[in-house]
């Protein structure tokens, strides 16, 4: 989990209302928001996924964030935390859980041949080159966001 945090000379609402209406002109975001008692505002942005590929290709990261009214003047903390879509971990999770048994059969002697070896080694390597490459996305995703988000904002 990733988080930025900035300041800006704004109150919450004139800040959110200027987020939503930014995204909705550029379209293909989904942009969730709640307004809370405390006069904080939480949101949320993801790309939109129209169809089952762009899980592969799009949406990877969620950023969520949260504007808080400052006491002092008319400014508002703003913290946003970049994260990966829970499908994403899901599928990580699944390779370790996957490697796992099969390194469990093997030491314990359940399956002891050639293929269990060739197996949990492809799983193996597949894992840390889908590790790199989830990184990697990741890391540009949040770079896109914070692009997107620094011209909205205009800092």
């Amino acid at each position: 989990m990733k988080v930025w945090r900035f300041i800006l000379k704004s109150s919450p609402k004139e800040i959110s209302e200027k987020l939503e209406s930014e995204l909705k002109s550029i379209g293909g975001f989904v942009f969730d928001i709640d307004f809370e008692k405390n006069k904080s505002v939480t949101f949320k942005i993801r790309k939109r996924i129209l169809y089952a590929w762009y899980m592969a290709f799009q949406n990877w990261t969620v950023v969520k964030g949260n504007l808080l009214k400052n006491d002092t003047e008319n400014k508002t903390n703003v913290e946003i935390t970049f994260k990966q879509h829970f499908l994403i971990k899901l599928i990580i999770y699944t390779h370790i859980f996957l490697l796992l048994g099969f390194l469990i059969a093997i030491i314990s002697g359940i399956n002891f041949n050639v293929i269990m070896y060739i197996l949990a080694g492809t799983i193996l390597a597949l894992g840390i080159v889908l590790w790199i490459a989830i990184q990697r996305k990741f890391d540009k995703d949040r770079q896109k966001y914070k692009s997107l988000l620094t011209h909205i904002f205009e800092i």
